[in-house]
Formats: C-alpha cells, structure tokens, sequence
C-alpha cells in the first residue's frame, strides 16, 4: 500500500525502487490506451491518488477498468496492468494470490479473443 504524507495525498516512492517504477508504468498505460483511442481516466486516477500499487490492488478486485480488453482489441495485451504486475521485476510488490489473479484475468482475456476468432472462422465455413 503507498505510504500517505502528513496531507492525506500518497507519499512518492523512492526514485528508482521498484515501486516507483511501477508507478511510473501504470501511468504509462494509460498514454498508451490513450494513443489507442480510449482513455481508462480511473486507472489513471487511482494511480495519481493511491499509488501505482495501491491502484493495482483495488483494479484487480474490478475487472474491466483497467483497459485490458481494449488493450486486447488492439493486439497490446502485454501492455496491460495485469501483464505488468507479472513482470520479475514488481514480483516483490505484489502477493502470490495478486498475480495468480493477473495472471488469469490475462489468460481468460486472451482466451476469449481467440474463441472469438475460432467462432467467426467456424460461422463462415
């Protein structure tokens, strides 16, 4: 969870923790659905009010804010929060039943993508 200032506003992480990078990441996703064409404004809210962890653990419990599917449409799953959240590098920021989640909603994500695929394929023959 982030640390709060005497002001009640997320403490920064220390430059350079992994924390801070992942901080960093989380915002950059939501640049990257905007360059898409959409724009997650409550994953981008909750990373500048909670921190980009704090963020991560409440949109975990929420699927559907975090931009995947839309990530997904656009070929750019490996973007998403759940696929940075299983990144070695922020495996220490998060428990091992925080990424089995990021890891299934991921799955199921893909997973359904490709049914879709299948359906169309099968609905022509």
């Amino acid at each position: 969870m982030a640390a709060h200032s005497p002001s009640g506003r997320p403490a920064h992480p220390r430059a350079g923790s992994p924390e801070a990078d992942f901080h960093r990441d989380m915002l950059a996703i939501y640049d990257l659905c905007a360059k898409a064409g959409f724009r997650p404004v409550m994953l981008r809210r909750l990373v500048l009010l909670q921190g980009g962890v704090a963020a991560a653990r409440a949109l975990l419990e929420q699927p559907g804010q975090t931009g995947l599917a839309r990530l997904q449409q656009q070929g750019l799953a490996e973007a998403s929060m759940e696929a940075l959240i299983l990144k070695p590098q922020y495996e220490g920021l998060f428990t091992p039943q925080e990424r089995k989640l990021a890891a299934t909603l991921l799955a199921a994500r893909t997973l359904s993508r490709s049914r879709g695929r299948l359906n169309a394929v099968a609905d022509r023959s």
